[in-house]
């Protein structure tokens, strides 16, 4: 899945961010999840595995780029950059020397709709984390000169994207998918609002999103409930009660089809194409899901991949997934191809996300789907990185905790009915398609070389 343009990831270009590998973990630890309440009220999904001695939490606060303020975008992403550059008593180069000399993995994210954070460490070095992480959390510094430091970097980063075609692609889609929906805006922010960003806008965000109230946890790893409940509590309990959240109403993605162009100068041209999903909690959603497999999100097997790259030789790569957010849900892909050829290659995905919504998958392909998705479920869970990282989502998605167990069953529930039917109400409407490289007419020339030094 790809979750949002973040300083983590660009929208599908990028696509998901790569996960630290830890330790592996058994599958059968999966079986293990547990409901923990600490003594102060905080709760979490926990599995205890003492394996190896390390610990890795996931946890997240609702909220995200979606509560920036109106015309300042960026203000979470610039926030999640800024909470490990000193805390409580620690200027920013001594809380990160804490960091690094107990090989403690601390970090934090603004997506669409949560803020989030990771830690990982050592089983000996959980208090001094975990008070790490407190003092953040608490009590962050926000000093001018780490701001503007900061804030330097994330323009240079905003600059790189101004010329890079995945990026316009991905800001381009969001535009076109959702207007002026916060959606619709991107969560790195833009180069003219972050220049904008105050002090007391990134203080104002943190009050009002990091609360105990939204917040959700994930933990895996060798620590006993008892301890680990303390721990919690330690970290998290002096987090004000409530936050103050801006509602944000549901959005259903613009209807396709519809198409933009944004006129890049680069020997590649890159294709984002998508439109409105399925929704977590629809009945159709794990329809949709094995049936995506099929169209674009099963790598080499893909019909899109079949398509494109084997039979045309048009990209060297293309995919296709689902997204879904609280507020809407999508289908989204991204491929990339010679100038040339980009008329060509988008009639191919078109003629392709046709044929699969009038005609839908055979029953061949949805047993084959069902196999694999059901095969790589414990391979996707197989350190405590991942499986911490999944629990997170799964609560995030208000899924029942044992859903991990559930999963196969509810794949294999999944009919070629049920299958053609989804791929139609996906598919049908057509395409939202976003091509960012040369001009048609341009695009048969080479690109203009420098000129030459006297």
């Amino acid at each position: 899945m790809i979750y949002s343009l973040t300083r983590r990831a660009a929208l599908i270009g990028g696509a998901c961010a790569a996960l630290l590998t830890l330790t592996s973990v058994p599958s059968q630890a999966a079986a293990k999840i547990q409901r923990l309440v600490s003594p102060g009220g905080i709760e979490a999904w926990f599995v205890q595995d003492a394996t190896v001695p390390l610990i890795a939490m996931e946890y997240a606060f609702s909220g995200g780029a979606s509560q920036d303020p109106p015309g300042k975008p960026g203000v979470g992403n610039l926030v999640a950059d800024l909470l490990d550059e000193g805390s409580g008593d620690l200027d920013s180069k001594t809380y990160h020397e804490r960091l690094e000399r107990r090989a403690i993995e601390l970090s934090f994210a603004s997506n669409r709709d949560q803020f989030r954070g990771s830690l990982r460490m050592l089983k000996d070095n959980k208090d001094e984390a975990y008070d790490l992480l407190r003092m953040a959390l608490t009590s962050p510094h926000f000093e001018p000169k780490d701001v503007e430091r900061i804030r330097a970097q994330v323009i240079s980063n905003l600059r790189r994207e101004s010329t890079n075609p995945s990026s316009l692609a991905g800001r381009k889609f969001l535009e076109l998918a959702f207007g002026e929906h916060p959606y619709g805006r991107t969560a790195t922010g833009t180069l003219e609002s972050v220049p904008t960003i105050e002090i007391a806008d990134l203080k104002e965000y943190t009050r009002r999103i990091i609360a105990k109230d939204t917040l959700r946890i994930a933990v895996v790893g060798d620590v006993d409930p008892e301890t680990l409940g303390k721990l919690l509590d330690k970290t998290f309990g002096s987090l004000p009660a409530k936050a103050e959240l801006t509602p944000i109403t549901d959005v259903v993605a613009t209807k396709p089809p519809q198409r933009a162009f944004v006129p890049l100068d680069v020997p590649q041209t890159v294709v984002t194409f998508g439109g409105p999903g399925i929704n977590r909690h629809d009945p159709d959603f794990m329809a949709a899901y094995v049936v995506n497999h099929i169209l674009g999100g099963g790598g080499l097997s893909s019909r899109l991949y079949k398509e494109v790259r084997e039979k045309r030789g048009l990209a060297y790569s293309i995919y296709e997934a689902l997204l879904w957010m609280d507020h809407s849900a999508l289908f989204i892909g991204n491929t990339g191809t010679r100038a040339d050829r980009a008329g060509e290659t988008v009639d191919a995905i078109d003629a392709e996300v046709r044929r699969i919504a009038e005609e839908g998958p055979t029953q061949q392909e949805l047993d084959e789907a069902k196999s694999y998705l059901k095969g790589s479920q414990m391979l996707a869970l197989d350190t405590s990185s991942k499986l911490a990282q999944a629990m997170l989502q799964y609560q995030l998605d208000k899924l029942p905790i044992d859903y991990i167990e559930k999963r196969n069953a509810i794949v294999d529930a999944v009919t070629l009915d049920d299958a053609k039917r989804v791929a139609k109400k996906l598919w049908g409407n057509g395409l939202l398609t976003v091509i960012v490289g040369r001009a048609p007419q341009a695009a048969a020339q080479p690109a203009s070389a420098p000129p030459k030094a006297n």
